[in-house]
């Protein structure tokens, strides 16, 4: 067996390459993001490499890189679609399973949006949709994530397309202008407000509340006794959603490294906060995945109500195929 490996700014170049040099018959091997080089890698620039093989003799007499897939046809015949989806960030996993489920016209043709309908067809246990509120909706986080933009979002998209409110809940007392920032994005939505500085007033503010609650907490260590106090608040009451909100450009092991700090406060969802200033998020989501904590909201910038979108499995896929560079739409497979 022939093996090589071929370097190109994009997926489609690099399969235009392959099939130039070692024939139809070529089966892609695996696909890589590495340092483009010299000035382009200098910025920060990325290019694709694909590993290719060229078997002894031909597969089942069908090319692996320029044809799709019939019913009883090995895997590798889809190279192409799965080296795209595997350039987009997504793990192999991930990307045999969007193959397997494609028709052999989608993965000689597929489109964007056919890709992002494939790959939403493989996201639905990750993602909650646009599931009821519970009757206290905690957030939880690092320093700086956004969370008390997030709930700013939330309340204020349920007030404009739905008319209902929301009540919020300022329990970060640490970040300086953190209560006075949800204050006046509660002011403005006309939603309920309260403060709570210790444990003694968020327990009074969750009795007292009539309508369902965004909570916003401090960003502090897992480690802090707050977190731990709060956990044992939220442990005596029912009808408590906690959502652990984590940028959109954590790596995998920092993701892990996160889960693992927080799993005493039980994170029943995750949001995906700033998609709009990661590259991809698959690797971030592959890490969430691993744990079997769906995705309830994506957030991608500043502006309330606008850049907040429910985590449904069309939603998902969007996010993790926003970025065209590589060629998913003209590439073959």
């Amino acid at each position: 067996m022939k093996v090589k490996k071929y370097r190109q700014p994009t997926v489609r170049d690099a399969l235009r390459t392959i099939r130039e040099d070692l024939g139809a018959e070529a089966l892609v091997v695996s696909t890589d993001m590495v340092a483009a080089r010299g000035w382009r890698g200098w910025i920060g620039l990325r290019d694709v490499q694909v590993t290719a093989a060229l078997p002894a003799a031909p597969v089942s007499g069908r090319p692996a890189v320029a044809e799709g897939r019939s019913a009883d046809t090995p895997l590798s015949t889809r190279g192409g679609l799965v080296a795209r989806l595997l350039a987009s960030g997504l793990d192999r996993s991930m990307a045999e399973r969007v193959a397997t489920a494609a028709t052999d016209a989608e993965c000689r043709g597929a489109s964007l949006p056919e890709l992002r309908t494939l790959l939403a067809s493989q996201l639905g246990k990750l993602t909650t949709g646009d599931e009821p509120y519970a009757r206290v909706e905690v957030f939880i986080g690092p320093p700086g994530v956004g969370k008390t933009t997030t709930i700013a979002k939330i309340a204020a998209q349920e007030r404009a397309r739905r008319g209902r409110t929301l009540g919020l809940v300022g329990a970060d007392a640490f970040r300086a202008g953190a209560v006075e920032q949800l204050r006046t994005y509660a002011s403005i939505i006309g939603a309920p407000f309260r403060v709570a500085r210790s444990i003694e007033e968020l327990d009074t503010a969750l009795e007292k509340g009539r309508h369902s609650l965004l909570v916003d907490t401090a960003g502090r260590s897992p480690k802090d006794g707050g977190l731990r106090d709060l956990r044992r608040l939220l442990g005596t009451r029912r009808g408590v959603r906690t959502h652990l909100v984590i940028a959109a450009d954590t790596s995998a092991t920092t993701a892990r490294r996160l889960l693992d700090a927080y799993h005493d406060a039980r994170p029943d969802r995750i949001v995906i906060s700033k998609v709009d200033e990661a590259e991809t998020v698959a690797p971030l989501l592959a890490a969430v995945a691993d744990r079997g904590i769906p995705v309830s909201y994506l957030t991608t910038g500043q502006r309330v109500p606008e850049d907040l979108d429910r985590a449904t499995p069309a939603a998902l896929a969007g996010a993790l195929l926003r970025d065209g560079e590589w060629g998913w739409a003209a590439a073959s497979c």
